[in-house]
């Protein structure tokens, strides 16, 4: 799925392979005329060409910057692509630099009415600047007269102050690209490592030396000047059940390794190994100082675990405690900037204040608890080849109890011991521990879920249906079901919203169980009127048995998918149907009865149908044994919803004897 192609960027003396350039702006009569892409005929837009360059040079006010210019040239198709020509460029800041943007420019070409010729220039006053945050601000503006078929056109700089973070390059987008190509220019003075993501291979590579091309208060240096590029992109579909677009782009990335100051020479190492990262946290004061503070916890914990024995009911009421303790402040990240104290002090904190205060408080009850940090499934993966702490914005407790470990987040009140929420479900974790090296563990395959629903009803002389829907909510299903739930100001007002929400079904009498027992099934008992039948007549009746939660539509809708399906956990969804039908009637037409399953075990849709007298049961299975489909399980995967949707579109007759 991912391919990673690894070049070191040292300076030694690389030979004259080719020279890159941008391509040529202006009117072109063939891409005006151009009434589609024919290699993606769907395509509302696409990208005719596209250039970027980055270098390392020193800028108008004598300072090392980092210097990116982009252009880019793409044909509208039609008016579902008039979105494209609203550009958004993000720009970052601290209390002392920020990022510039300049030298703007936007052209549009079309045809008008009379079949001539023209083109619209952006106007400057048109290009808007917003604050999104303390430290980032989005540069805006639209290409002016857009209509179907037009062309547009824009460049523009950024000046950025942030060299260390060199610009990354994304040859895929959510349009397809006819043409890509992005050109870097590293002086001697720094030491990059590159690496290619994605599912697609780079058209071309070349790279010359640039002679003297930094020169700055006497230090001069050569350059790398590499150049990168693709051509018939595809566009990039995003669909549902994946993480973060970002790790399946094809882009080229960059990470500093090291570097030498061009006025002291003296040289930097930034890339670290694992035992660098270790080290640095364990001494931080807003991380491995706080999970040092055992002594605070013992004494606050004390009477939390006071006639606790084992180290399970320690850890399970020390958690249950600062759940209810803390108020989540909305806040990520890993460190603990003011500190646990001040945090417990204040019942509220960040994701590390909460979760490093829980590891602590463990630790000082006895319990072997070691942090977690992970990259959230929005957030991306992180790249396991080249440490960057700034990979990671969310900290977890790992509890060792028993030969077991149980992972716990305390920052959500109606998560139960041992539950993740989904966003914490991506890819590996890294294991920190005060006395032991770090090392890696599998988030994906952590949990489990499951729910069972069972339907006993009985059909009426009038056609009407009464009975009662059992649903048993386990895992994960029982987190996202309670949450629902507590959404509402009540139960009452919680089953009035769902009672609207079911035309076809009247509750006349409902039951919550459990609904604060975090560590146990989640219950729901409703009793029910239910009008279920599609078509009524004398002398038949047509019923859907699967009209409680019934799937209509496929989820996979590509053709192909070159990344892969994530759940985030495996399922498990039962429904058990037992119906009592009155004297006058027999089943004329049954359901189907089928077991179609993936391959290597991992997962399956399966019915049952068994009748007695005037009693039926009819049962069902949608199983899937993997959190992770890879892009090659697809087709099946794909295969297996189109054959459920089409089996829960199948009726039962009954018929009056």
């Amino acid at each position: 799925m991912k391919k990673l192609l690894l070049i070191t960027l040292l300076f030694i003396g690389l030979q004259h392979l080719a020279s890159a350039q941008d391509f040529k702006e202006g009117f072109v009569q063939e891409e005006v005329d151009m009434q589609r892409y024919d290699k993606d005929t769907a395509a509302h837009a696409v990208y005719l060409n596209e250039f970027g360059n980055s270098r390392i040079d020193i800028a108008g006010d004598d300072h090392i910057r980092l210097i990116y210019k982009y252009h880019a040239k793409i044909k509208i198709l039609d008016n579902k692509g008039f979105s494209n020509g609203t550009i958004e460029i993000p720009i970052h800041n601290s209390d002392d630099v920020s990022e510039e943007v300049t030298d703007i420019t936007g052209t549009t070409y079309y045809k008008d009415d009379n079949g001539l010729m023209q083109k619209i220039e952006l106007d400057p006053k048109k290009v808007f600047k917003t604050k999104d945050y303390k430290y980032g601000s989005t540069v805006k503006f639209a290409l002016p007269g857009l209509r179907n078929g037009c062309v547009i056109e824009f460049r523009y700089t950024l000046i950025s102050p942030y060299w260390d973070s060199f610009r990354k390059w994304e040859f895929q987008d959510e349009i397809p690209k006819i043409y890509s190509q992005y050109e870097v220019h590293i002086p001697g003075f720094w030491t990059f490592n590159a690496s290619l993501r994605g599912p697609y291979k780079l058209t071309k590579t070349t790279s010359e030396l640039e002679r003297e091309c930094f020169t700055s208060h006497g230090s001069k240096s050569d350059c790398s000047h590499l150049t990168y590029a693709m051509k018939d992109i595809p566009a990039f579909v995003a669909e549902d059940y994946m993480t973060s677009p970002k790790n399946f782009l094809s882009a080229i990335y960059f990470e500093l390794v090291e570097w030498t100051n061009p006025y002291t020479s003296v040289k930097t190492l930034v890339s670290k190994e694992w035992k660098d990262i270790d080290r640095q946290l364990k001494i931080e004061d807003a991380f491995g100082s706080q999970l040092k503070r055992k002594d605070l916890m013992k004494e606050r914990m004390a009477a939390v675990i006071a006639g606790k024995t084992t180290e399970m009911d320690k850890a399970t009421a020390i958690y249950a405690y600062l759940q209810k303790w803390y108020k989540w402040n909305d806040y990520w990240g890993i460190y603990s900037p003011d500190g646990i104290k001040r945090a417990m002090d204040a019942h509220t904190g960040s994701i590390a204040d909460i979760n490093l205060t829980l590891i602590t408080a463990l630790n000082a009850a006895g319990v072997n608890t070691e942090a977690v940090l992970l990259s959230t499934r929005e957030h991306g993966n992180i790249n396991t080849l080249y440490p960057v702490i700034s990979d990671f914005n969310y900290v977890i407790a790992k509890a060792n109890i028993d030969g077991k470990s149980y992972y716990l987040d305390a920052t959500d009140p109606l998560l139960s011991f041992g539950l993740l929420q989904l966003k914490c479900l991506n890819d590996k974790g890294r294991v920190i521990s005060l006395d032991k090296p770090s090392y890696w563990v599998e988030l994906s395959s952590l949990q489990k879920t499951s729910e069972i629903h069972t339907l006993d009803l009985t059909l009426l002389d009038n056609g009407k249906i009464k009975g009662t829907i059992t649903n048993y909510y386990n895992g994960y299903n029982a987190y996202t079901h309670r949450k629902a739930i507590k959404k509402f100001n009540s139960v009452d007002e919680y089953i009035e919203d769902l009672d609207a929400k079911l035309p076809k079904i009247k509750i006349l009498k409902s039951n919550i169980s459990n609904l604060d027992s975090l560590n146990q099934p989640l219950g729901e008992i409703l009793e029910v009127e239910i009008d279920a039948f599609e078509n009524m007549n004398k002398a038949r009746l047509v019923f859907n048995p699967f009209f409680w939660e019934k799937r209509t539509t496929n989820p996979f809708k590509l053709a192909e998918r070159d990344y892969p399906v994530d759940w985030g956990m495996a399922s498990d969804n039962r429904m058990v149907l037992n119906m009592h039908l009155p004297a006058q009637y027999a089943i004329e037409t049954p359901p189907q009865v089928v077991a179609f399953a993936l391959p290597n075990n991992g997962g399956m849709f399966a019915t049952n149908f068994d009748s007695h007298d005037n009693e039926f049961s009819f049962s069902n299975i949608t199983r899937f044994t993997k959190a992770i489909y890879f892009p090659e399980e697809y087709p099946y995967l794909k295969e297996l919803y189109n054959k459920i949707v089409l089996t829960e579109k199948t009726d039962m007759v009954f018929k009056k004897k």
